[in-house]
């Protein structure tokens, strides 16, 4: 619907020689609505004559059993619109389904989205894990990506696997790049760190015992996201898409050695120390600053699992050919042969 604003609105633009998709910014309509106005003489009626009206709506057989409706997505707003139309049907509805479905979708009770709270953290308090998918000329590979959630520094390394084994190593290097360790380690559901989670039945967080001996050696708490909640680990998601868009897109690389070189000196050189986002900080001023001396020590040695087993190489190592030992070979001349065979013939 339109009033006489709009139309001396759209006279003025014109006047000014506008083009109809600028027009239709300005007012806030599609440009084919311009198209219409013009072509329709809406330009030419006399601005004090009330605007047309639309005709009444077009009375349909569902009208009488809409309040039913009204009532039932009330009190259970899931109800679907097959059981809605069995329901009106019970009652005297002999209408089609589709007028039902499109008015249920019109009416439905929508909850609102839990909304999602960024949080901050204070300095060593909490650091972030995740694997990313990379997909390489040679093969698949993870990035295994650690983010200390105060100072945003970031420790990246890429590995052949996603095994539980391959997290505590990487979370093992990733301590010693950070000088230290967090008081607590977010993760998603990976079967790495989480068998079981049935808190939103009420029920509780199962982890895996294996890591939980691992978390216990080196002294820091394992928090799980709720499940189809990953977006609450935005502070090691973000870095994520980071790593895509400024270090693997458009960059070539000759194998995994070099993949790792380049990485690790790409989170060197420009990962921790550019201007963060949110912070507005360096992460590597913000962690010598703030976090580096709160972080718990390192343990004195590393953790030996007694379950896991190290990983197969992902490439069979080349075989040793040794070296084939010299052989020294005595040579005669001819002559010296036919001398022994006269001496054996005698």
């Amino acid at each position: 619907m339109y009033d006489r604003d709009i139309l001396v609105l759209l006279r003025h633009y014109l006047d000014l020689k506008l083009s109809k998709s600028a027009i239709a910014a300005q007012l806030g309509v599609h440009r084919r609505t311009i198209h219409h106005w013009i072509a329709t003489g809406q330009l030419d009626r006399d601005l004090s004559d009330p605007a047309p009206r639309r005709p009444a709506p077009r009375a349909q057989k569902l009208d009488p059993f809409k309040p039913l409706i009204q009532e039932r997505l009330t009190t259970y707003p899931l109800l679907s619109s097959v059981r809605l139309l069995a329901e009106c049907r019970a009652t005297g509805y002999d209408g089609g389904v589709t007028q039902l479905r499109e008015y249920v979708a019109g009416i439905r009770p929508r909850p609102e989205p839990q909304p999602i709270i960024r949080f901050e953290t204070a300095p060593g308090v909490q650091a972030q894990f995740d694997f990313a998918e990379v997909r390489l000329p040679w093969g698949k590979r993870w990035a295994l990506v650690v983010v200390l959630g105060y100072s945003r520094l970031l420790y990246v390394e890429f590995t052949p696997r996603q095994t539980a084994l391959t997290v505590m190593l990487g979370l093992e290097r990733a301590f010693h790049a950070f000088g230290g360790v967090p008081q607590e380690l977010l993760f998603d559901q990976m079967k790495a760190v989480v068998v079981e989670d049935h808190r939103g039945s009420g029920g509780k967080l199962l982890e895996n015992a294996e890591f939980l001996r691992f978390a216990a050696h080196w002294g820091f708490r394992v928090r799980a996201c709720r499940p189809y909640r990953a977006q609450t680990k935005g502070k090691v998601e973000r870095p994520i898409r980071y790593l895509r868009e400024n270090f693997l897109y458009g960059r070539t690389f000759l194998g995994d050695a070099d993949l790792a070189d380049q990485g690790a000196r790409w989170v060197a050189d420009v990962a921790n120390v550019r201007i963060h986002g949110t912070t507005k900080e360096q992460p590597l001023v913000r962690w010598q600053r703030d976090e580096r001396a709160v972080l718990q020590p390192l343990a004195a040695r590393p953790y030996r699992s007694l379950v896991l087993l190290p990983d197969a190489p992902t490439r069979p190592e080349p075989r040793s050919l040794g070296v084939v030992p010299q052989v020294a070979v005595e040579r005669r001349a001819l002559a010296h042969y036919d001398t022994l065979l006269a001496e054996v013939g005698t």
